[in-house]
């Protein structure tokens, strides 16, 4: 046989090998070649001099695409010169009238809306860092949220009134200077800022107000719920901000898309995968004042969408709504998000039309990403070894009940294998990372995992649990401690056990997440012990969550029980708890389930436990 003839036999053994051995090995060296060349490309110009940064970028759209929409909201749209020349003349009123200079951070407690993005870009064109409040929080969380940012400036949204003017003694206190959003303001010690920026020069801001920030300086501060309770600010740096767009780009979002985003700009995903990303491409952004699941698809025929943002309860809720002859008739072709379950994702698709849906993996704070670029159902990502030598990441053992990772003898963790559930870590270097939180080091301390494999070694917890299966795909299964995710947002036992605990006939509270059938995440519940000679009040209980606590942290289920069950560390058993779940037909306590309509909580019965299962009572 001929050498020639040899190799022609050979080519289908190898083509073989490779489908057996090597399936995605194309897909990996491909989109580690596209993550390099970008990552390059961003690398550049972080090491431009002076800095380079989001401002530099977004101005460079300006100049290249004036005219072009740059915000939908509602029935208006926004080019890119227009919001451009919006944020020059509410940096000059903020200037003048907060008297800010670089370094000078500021809150902003607003919802979804165009002025959202104008104040950002007049920010960062003054330098100034902007912390991000979640417009749901209240009370001790607002006042934590904003001073932990070290913020001497808040902007809030007139219709937040009531919840600004609940914490304004505090903030006069602490000498805060406060404005609203308006031409006028009705509350004494509140200054209006709208009036001002109308009257404001366009004239554009000079760069040399920024020109000395460096990738570390801080650029926002996200919040994001952990273990300790109230929310924790993680800073999201000059550098972080600039990379942040690689998520929507390396899904597939060019300059030719119009992206909806129907997330809160609070979040990491609306703003920094959304807005940024559509600054880097110079795409177009629809922004979304609140999800609203039954004007989806109007909103995307509308505003000829190609591309949208997710949450996987967000699609659950759009594959809930009513059918219709149109399901097929819009422009999409490609969905960026996480959390969606495959059963939903089959269902969207099988419905919606065919369309490419990219499930990633990222947190706020974190410092390790998957990207689901070869759709497979329900993962978050691959483990793609190219990708893995340049950011190190691994899984390990994980001790839920001891809430802490399982070490060997020598002290070292244990690497679990695929197809086995554990702890995501990655690996803290140069290139990979991790800023922390701003105010309280041991919080940031908390997240560092030390002495992992060798001695000195340093990664970041994730608090994620993830299993990879055999061949190299990722999925999501859980997370530790006492956090939970319920309506896309994480919720803090502690916070809430705190909040509940408050109520004058509670003695003790024990907070954690349990699953419901066809929903994404966890629903609050908690466990509570009663005084002495004190009797259950449903009436108390609900004014007390529905006064502290947005409505996606409210518990919705109540346990009473006689004693509760510690560790020998003397913290709270939950994942009992969160076995037994909810089911008044073999829980022998006391049950009782938050009726918004009725404003308390009532006694829970199998008749509202079989109206969850079967979907006829919404969560």
């Amino acid at each position: 046989m001929s050498a020639l003839q040899t190799a022609l036999l050979g080519i289908p053994l190898l083509w073989m090998l490779k489908r057996v051995f090597f399936s995605y090995l194309w897909q990996d060296l491909k989109f580690f070649f596209r993550a390099a060349v970008y990552g390059r490309k961003l690398d550049k110009e972080l090491q431009r001099c002076p800095y380079f940064g989001m401002v530099d970028i977004f101005l460079k759209q300006v100049s290249i695409r004036p005219d072009q929409t740059f915000i939908f909201y509602q029935d208006q749209s926004y080019t890119y010169k227009e919001i451009d020349l919006k944020s020059n003349q509410a940096a000059w009123a903020l200037q003048q009238y907060a008297k800010l200079t670089k370094g000078d951070c500021v809150g902003i407690f607003m919802s979804n809306e165009p002025s959202y993005v104008w104040l950002w870009l007049a920010l960062a064109k003054l330098g100034c860092p902007m912390a991000c409040l979640n417009y749901n929080i209240r009370s001790k969380s607002f006042l934590h949220c904003f001073k932990c940012s070290g913020a001497k400036v808040l902007i809030a949204a007139p219709e937040l009134k009531k919840a600004v003017e609940e914490v304004l003694p505090a903030l006069a206190e602490e000498g805060v200077l406060v404005f609203y959003l308006s031409r006028d303001s009705a509350t004494d010690g509140v200054h209006s800022l709208l009036d001002k920026v109308e009257a404001a020069s366009e004239e554009p801001v000079p760069r040399s107000l920024r020109s000395d920030l460096t990738a570390k300086s801080p650029a926002l501060y996200i919040y994001t719920s952990g273990t300790t309770g109230l929310p924790k600010a993680a800073v999201i740096n000059q550098a972080r901000l600039l990379i942040s767009s690689s998520i929507s780009t390396l899904a597939g979002v060019t300059c030719k898309d119009v992206l909806y985003i129907p997330l809160p700009l609070y979040h990491s995903a609306g703003l920094m995968i959304g807005v940024r990303g559509c600054i880097q491409q110079g795409a177009t952004c629809v922004i979304r004042n609140k999800f609203s699941a039954s004007q989806f698809w109007n909103d995307c025929r509308k505003y000829k969408v190609t591309a949208f943002q997710y949450i996987g309860e967000i699609l659950r809720y759009v594959c809930n709504t009513p059918k219709k002859d149109n399901d097929k008739d819009h422009c999409v072709r490609i969905g960026v998000g996480n959390g969606l379950r495959p059963d939903v994702w089959k269902e969207f698709i099988h419905r919606f039309g065919d369309m490419k849906l990219c499930e990633f993996y990222a947190a706020t704070e974190g410092n390790a990403f998957f990207l689901n670029y070869s759709g497979k159902e329900g993962a978050i990502g691959r483990c793609n070894m190219f990708m893995k030598f340049v950011r190190p990441f691994e899984l390990i053992k994980y001790n839920v009940e001891k809430d802490e990772p399982v070490r060997d003898a020598s002290g070292h963790c244990i690497r679990v294998p695929r197809g086995e559930t554990g702890l995501l870590i990655s690996k803290i270097t140069i290139i990979n990372p991790f800023a922390g939180y701003v105010g309280d080091e041991s919080q940031t301390e908390k997240k560092r995992l030390r002495n992992v494999f060798e001695k000195g070694d340093l990664y970041f917890n994730s608090g994620d649990l993830l299993m990879f299966d055999k061949e190299g795909f990722a999925y999501f299964q859980d997370r530790i401690g006492d956090t939970f995710r319920w309506k896309g947002e994480n919720v803090a036992t502690t916070e809430v056990a705190d909040i509940v605990g408050m109520t004058d006939f509670i003695d003790e509270a024990n907070v954690y997440g349990v699953p419901v059938p066809y929903h994404e995440g966890r629903i609050g519940m908690v466990s509570i012990k009663l005084k002495e000679g004190q009797s259950f009040n449903g009436e108390k209980l609900y004014k007390q969550v529905s006064e502290y606590l947005p409505t996606y942290a409210r518990p919705r289920f109540v346990r009473i029980q006689d004693t509760m069950e510690v560790t020998g560390t003397y913290k709270q058993r939950k994942v009992e708890l969160v076995k037994e779940g909810f089911n008044p037909l073999t829980i022998k306590d006391p049950l009782y389930f938050l009726d918004d309509s009725i404003e308390r909580y009532k006694p829970m019965d199998s008749m509202i436990y079989n109206a969850i299962l079967e979907k006829r009572l919404k969560l």
